[in-house]
C-alpha cells in the first residue's frame, strides 16, 4: 500500500492535471517517442515563446484527471504521451503541426479545444488558420489596398477636372 506522502503528492499531480485541462484554450496529447533531447528542448522552447507548455504526466494521474472532467481520451493514453497547452487555441496546435511535418516520429493522438475533445480532422483545420500576427498583416493589406484604390479614384477625379 503506497504511504500517504505518496498519495498526497498524486493528489497533487491530478489537481494540477485538471487545472491544467481546465484553464487551457487548448491541450494537445502527443505521442514523443523517437524525438532527441535536443528535439524535445526545441520543441519545449518554441512553445514557450508562443506562451504555450509542454508537460509529461503519467497516464494513469492524467487518466484519474480526465475521468474527473468526463473527457473520453482512453485512446491518446495509450503509450507514453505528452500534453502541451496553452491559453491561446490555436499555437500549440500550429507548432506541434509544424513539428510532426520536420519529425515524423512525433504524432498528435487528440486534443482538447476550449474544454471539448476534438478530432484529428478539427486539430488539422486549427492548424491550418494563420497565426494572429499573419492575420494581422492580412487585414493591414486589405486596408492600404482600400486606401490605395481609394487614393487611386481620387486622383484620376482630380486630373479629369483641371
Amino acid at each position: 500500500m503506497a504511504s500517504e506522502k505518496i498519495i498526497a503528492q498524486k493528489t497533487d499531480v491530478i489537481a494540477e492535471i485538471k487545472s491544467n485541462l481546465e484553464t487551457a484554450g487548448s491541450v494537445i496529447f502527443f505521442d514523443y517517442r523517437g524525438l532527441t533531447v535536443e528535439e524535445i528542448s526545441a520543441l519545449r522552447k518554441s512553445l514557450k515563446e508562443n506562451d504555450a507548455s509542454l508537460k509529461i504526466y503519467k497516464n494513469t494521474l492524467t487518466k484519474k484527471a480526465t475521468d474527473e472532467l468526463n473527457l473520453d481520451l482512453e485512446e491518446a493514453l495509450k503509450g507514453p504521451s505528452a500534453m502541451a497547452f496553452s491559453p491561446d487555441v490555436i499555437a500549440p496546435v500550429k507548432i506541434l503541426s509544424d513539428y510532426a511535418k520536420k519529425y515524423e516520429t512525433l504524432e498528435i493522438k487528440a486534443g482538447i479545444v476550449e474544454g471539448e475533445v476534438s478530432t484529428l480532422e478539427t486539430l488539422k483545420q486549427l492548424a491550418a488558420i494563420p497565426s494572429r500576427d499573419g492575420l494581422l498583416t492580412m487585414l493591414a493589406g486589405g486596408m492600404i489596398g482600400i486606401v490605395r484604390d481609394l487614393s487611386i479614384a481620387l486622383n484620376m477625379v482630380a486630373e479629369q477636372k483641371q
